[in-house]
């Protein structure tokens, strides 16, 4: 009697499904492309800087601010992945920001020192996430009125607390991480802490059951559900944390600028928003990377930097990102039209 080999099987005695194995190696293909492309893209970027204005562009304290300029920003992309991964969206980020940075600036949180500016910044940014995520997840309203009404509310406030004047700190302890005395090995503090969000970020959406519930709420909230996802609860956490970055990025903003502005954070959500695209982030939810998101934050930034060394008006660099954000959509359309 002729024997037939009995099939591979995994670690649980079951046997993988045939499909299976090469639908996971083509997700990573295309995760790996897209990620050598934005790379592509940024080195593209770094090279027409450096040929239009080498001795500027290239120069250790241009790069250093590029890397900072793209900190504070990038901690509230990272913020605005995780929502727009489940589903949602968020457009008061830039409102948070402001008015976490002109109520931690203060006269009477200065008072606290250190400690005070930064507990208040964080506390007003999870403050508003948590006003965002009970009016979603429990109110039943939709992400882009109830941040849209946040949006409004929250820059009103900054506004009223400013009373359109800017608000000077005072804090010697919060100023000298803005000077470079402060660089440790020749990077910005705020650099470093861009890049240990980062990292917890992507820990968190790659290595933690809350990062694989915050994508199967955004490919299917009613599948989610029904596998035993309080999508509810899950939406809530997923607008704290997005509350959180804003008020760690108003902290950074005012370590920056050593100041609290009503006008802080302007367009902050736009930017977030196209950096998420740009980078993989589905709009419609289920799916982005991190990584894709810093990159996205940094090709941004680039272009920015690129343009104001070459005196080029700031509609064209409007232009040239609205561009890219409509190449990148048009591609995901086309990758999710072939899957």
């Amino acid at each position: 009697m002729t024997q037939h080999a009995s099939p591979p099987r995994d670690s649980t005695g079951k046997v993988p499904s045939a499909d299976g194995a090469p639908a996971w190696r083509g997700l990573m293909a295309r995760a790996d492309v897209r990620t050598l492309s934005l790379l592509g893209v940024l080195a593209a970027l770094i090279i027409i800087g450096g040929i239009t204005k080498p001795d500027q562009f290239l120069d250790t304290r241009n790069l250093q601010l590029v890397l900072t300029q793209a900190s504070v920003i990038g901690v509230v992309t990272v913020g605005m992945t995780f929502v727009i991964i489940s589903g949602g969206i968020d457009l008061s980020v830039g409102a948070i920001v402001a008015l976490a940075s002109v109520w931690a600036t203060t006269v009477a949180t200065q008072d606290f020192g250190f400690g005070g500016i930064l507990f208040t910044a964080v506390l007003v940014g999870v403050g508003c996430g948590l006003v965002n995520g009970m009016l979603i997840a429990y109110g039943g309203m939709v992400p882009f009125i109830a941040t849209l009404a946040m949006l409004a509310s929250a820059r009103g406030l900054a506004l009223q607390i400013t009373d359109g004047k800017t608000q000077i700190v005072t804090v010697p302890s919060v100023l000298d991480l803005g000077e470079r005395d402060a660089y440790v090995l020749g990077i910005p503090p705020l650099v470093m802490v861009f890049a240990v969000v980062t990292i917890i970020g992507w820990l968190i959406l790659n290595r933690t059951t809350f990062g694989r519930r915050s994508v199967a709420v955004g490919g299917n909230a009613e599948a989610a559900r029904l596998a035993g996802i309080d999508v509810r609860r899950q939406r809530l956490y997923l607008y704290l944390l997005s509350g959180l970055c804003c008020g760690i990025a108003a902290f950074l903003l005012i370590i920056l600028s050593g100041s609290g502005q009503n006008t802080n954070g302007n367009l902050y959500e736009l930017d977030a928003i196209a950096a998420a695209i740009i980078g993989g982030t589905l709009l419609t939810g289920g799916r982005g990377t991190i990584v894709g998101s810093v990159l996205g934050v940094l090709i941004f930034t680039t272009i920015t930097n690129i343009f104001a060394l070459n005196n080029l008006q700031s509609d064209v660099q409007q232009i040239a990102k609205g561009a890219i954000i409509v190449a990148a959509v048009l591609v995901q359309r086309r990758t999710a039209s072939t899957t």
